[in-house]
């Protein structure tokens, strides 16, 4: 069996942009939901969500079963010896496309590189450890860690000042697919903490996304404001998350009892008793 083509990043490559959805209720029966809705990827969310190893894998089995929706998975953290080791981890677990917090700097996302791949006999590539695991359907990809470099796809996130000074070296980097632009971390380190639109940040978030594409690496962001997602769109943000399953539960669990809550109490004052 031949390891399969990444499709996502494969779109990314040809400048198609892909929609996405942030998955948090880290819970496998939703994420099959949410594979259904048609959207081109869905973000496993390992950094602000209750999920480990085992949540992970359940989702990504769950999601398998919908081609048509690729997985991207977030890890809690991606820098030193630990974010190396949990990038190990889930890439053996299958995960095609992985998504690191918090990189400031492209020595960082180097290394990142370097997890993230297997040695080559060249003397290339770099430090993954030899096993694939489910990566490998338990070895029945037989070419598989000559194959895995080639279709792993790794997204770093830009969501500091100081990642934004480094931003034109971070999307430089050889091996890294796409930068992905953090607007909650990033309006808090540039001062504005919970002022996502604030006029400088918004400059801030167009001008990483314009430098990113100038770079020949795709940008993402997540926003749910249908106004900016369109206009990120057409800035040329390539991977563009456009919900979440949480908020999206909020709000229509909230709007659905608020309405019928005002019905029953319409009801109740009009009732002759």
């Amino acid at each position: 069996m031949q390891t399969p083509v990444n499709i996502f990043k494969q779109a990314l490559q040809n400048k198609q942009a892909q929609i996405g959805l942030w998955m948090g209720l880290a819970d496998s029966y939703g994420a099959e939901i949410c594979a259904g809705a048609g959207f081109d990827w869905l973000l496993i969310d390992g950094e602000h969500a209750p999920n480990d190893l085992r949540s992970v894998l359940q989702q990504l089995q769950a999601v398998a079963a919908y081609p048509g929706s690729q997985p991207v998975v977030r890890l809690p953290m991606g820098h030193g010896h630990v974010g190396e080791m949990l990038v190990k981890q889930y890439l053996d677990l299958g995960a095609p496309t992985l998504l690191i917090p918090m990189v400031d700097t492209a020595e960082q996302a180097t290394a990142l590189v370097r997890a993230a791949r297997y040695p080559q006999d060249d003397g290339g590539g770099g430090v993954r450890g030899m096993a694939g695991a489910r990566a490998s359907r338990f070895g029945r990809y037989s070419n598989y860690a000559r194959e895995a470099n080639a279709q792993m796809c790794l997204l770093v996130q830009a969501e500091s000042q100081t990642a934004l000074d480094n931003l034109d070296a971070i999307a430089a980097v050889d091996g890294i697919d796409g930068v992905f632009i953090g607007p909650a971390d990033l309006s808090a380190s540039m001062g504005y903490v919970g002022q996502l639109t604030h006029p400088k940040v918004l400059d801030a978030i167009e001008d990483a996304i314009t430098r990113v594409n100038r770079a020949g690496k795709a940008a993402g962001i997540l926003t749910t404001d249908e106004t900016l997602a369109k206009h990120y769109l057409a800035l040329g943000a390539l991977f563009v998350a456009v919900g979440l399953d949480t908020n999206l539960l909020v709000r229509h669990t909230t709007a659905l009892a608020a309405r019928f809550k005002t019905v029953a109490q319409a009801v109740a004052a009009n009732k002759v008793y």
